[in-house]
């Protein structure tokens, strides 16, 4: 009787991806189930309260989940998920340039509202940086 089972091979490379991959999806998910399980923590980073809060701060973490449904995949195997890991880096600098261009139409006198976009700025553009490198180590030959 044949054994057919297939042993998968990890290089460096795809541990590296693995890493910084699932790190950025473990903080994700930890923020996105902070936002939907403690909204009333948030409501006021967004300069928002009330049911309104409530749901708009409970909606934006369901929308990080639905971001971060791609992230298995890659973090499971790297190699045979390249192109969804490009997904990912899409969607991360989609993230990064879209809450840019908010922060700079911002008008002056919501300093709650800055500092809330700037943090989303700095943790997304500090994702986008290493998971970049890790794809970019991962493609290399």
């Amino acid at each position: 009787m044949a054994n057919n089972t297939k042993i998968r091979r990890y290089y460096p490379r795809d541990r590296l991806a693995q890493l910084v991959v699932g790190i950025v999806f473990i903080l994700n998910v930890t923020c996105a189930m902070a936002f939907i399980c403690q909204p009333q923590k948030y409501m006021g980073g967004f300069e928002i309260d009330g049911v309104q809060g409530r749901v708009m701060v409970q909606a934006i973490g369901i929308l990080f989940l639905m971001w971060n449904a791609t992230y298995p995949l890659v973090i499971d195997n790297p190699s045979r998920h390249k192109a969804l890991f490009g997904v990912i880096l899409a969607q991360q600098a989609i993230g990064v340039f879209g809450e840019s261009w908010l922060m700079i139409s911002l008008p002056a006198g919501h300093a709650a509202l800055q500092a809330t976009g700037l943090r989303f700025i700095y943790f997304d553009s500090a994702g986008l940086i290493f998971m970049g490198l890790a794809f970019y180590f991962l493609m290399k030959k």
